[in-house]
């Protein structure tokens, strides 16, 4: 199915079949499109009501687009004739796509990105200094793979109502290229036995197509003592081989991320690992089956290490009390991260897709 929509802000863009809109058009059914301001928000991940405006502050206006189930190519104009602009833009549930757009006066820069759409709406916000946007062309492109990531609370897509507590899945997109779209199914709390067992795994599964990509990363909630703990050298490598057989079986590439570190230093200033035989025993499962390892680790821990453990409160979720309206009492969470940190670590994601021997993948990265 042909999908396309090409929206104009500037008249200087106004083609055939283009819609003229500015954000002063509310969303209608009818229409199928126009801008929604949040006046709740959600703290339920599962529901996956957020907005992609509801991630700045203050919050913007998303813009929603009624279009089918498939993989899109986004193209946005940027600029002004009389001043400078900065833009960054989000989609999906709170998804950095572009940070931080420049441009000078009178000059117009276009940049494109994918995005996965699979609720029927596509989601874009524009936020910044200074955000212009002149146009945006959305086509659907069924030649865009797709990079289905699953894992626990540290990759999933934190719900606004939380903000800013952020995992590295909805960052990781501002890294790749427009052709390759993300799907984040990682959930909170989630161990590689549960994701399975509790069938979140069987969307992922049914959606699968050759030459998409699987990005697995469990191990915080496997270590726990509980109906979805696994033991490193037995089931947590039962679990995860499941996932690289079904992925391989519908033609699709798996690959293995070894959990981040928490934020637990020694008295040298050194990071301590709290995840026991896990990473290792990913690490060997990788070799034994073949699988790419993106040693997420060991990037962490040089990370950490060289932040610090004052420092690695800005990574972390830390805040005093009354900085965020959803953190009235603060936090001092060594697990979890901020939004700032969520983005580093997602940059550490890319750095291991980009030193890695998997050239497949890593021809998809954006260039520095």
């Amino acid at each position: 199915m042909k999908v396309q929509h090409k929206f104009v802000f500037a008249e200087e863009e106004e083609c055939a079949d283009s819609i003229s809109i500015q954000y002063t058009d509310c969303y209608s059914m009818d229409r199928g499109y126009g801008f929604k301001q949040a006046t709740s928000l959600s703290t339920n991940e599962d529901l996956r009501l957020s907005l992609p405006g509801e991630y700045v502050q203050p919050a913007v206006p998303t813009l929603l687009v009624d279009v089918p189930y498939g993989n899109y190519r986004v193209s946005i104009c940027f600029g002004d004739q009389e001043k400078s602009t900065e833009t960054t833009v989000l989609t999906s549930i709170g998804s950095l796509m572009l940070d931080r757009i420049q441009t000078l006066p009178g000059q117009f820069l276009e940049e494109e990105f994918a995005v996965h759409v699979d609720d029927g709406q596509l989601k874009l916000a524009f936020a910044g200094q200074s955000p212009s946007v002149r146009s945006i062309a959305i086509n659907r492109d069924a030649s865009i793979r797709t990079m289905f990531l699953i894992g626990d609370s540290t990759v999933t897509d934190q719900p606004a109502g939380k903000y800013p507590y952020t995992g590295w899945g909805q960052g990781i997109g501002q890294f790749f290229t427009a052709d390759i779209a993300v799907v984040n199914y990682a959930r909170s709390g989630a161990s590689s036995k549960s994701f399975m067992e509790q069938d979140r795994y069987l969307k992922v599964q049914s959606r699968l197509r050759s030459s998409d990509y699987v990005i697995i990363q469990f191990a915080h909630n496997d270590e726990k003592d509980n109906d979805g703990g696994t033991k490193p050298y037995s089931s947590y490598q039962q679990f995860l081989r499941e996932y690289i057989n079904s992925a391989r079986s519908c033609g699709a590439v798996p690959l293995l991320v070894t959990p981040m570190h928490r934020r637990v230093f020694d008295e040298r200033g050194e990071i301590q690992d709290t995840h026991g035989q896990y990473s290792e025993a990913m690490r060997k499962l990788a070799a034994d089956e073949g699988v790419t390892l993106l040693d997420l680790a060991a990037k962490s821990k040089q990370l950490f290490e060289a932040s610090g453990e004052e420092g690695t409160k800005e990574i972390f979720l830390w805040a005093e009390p009354g900085a965020y309206p959803t953190l009235p009492s603060g936090a001092a969470d060594n697990t979890h991260f901020s939004r700032h940190g969520g983005m580093e670590i997602a940059r550490l994601v890319a750095d291991c897709v980009r030193e890695s021997t998997f050239l497949p993948l890593a021809r998809f990265l954006r260039d520095r």
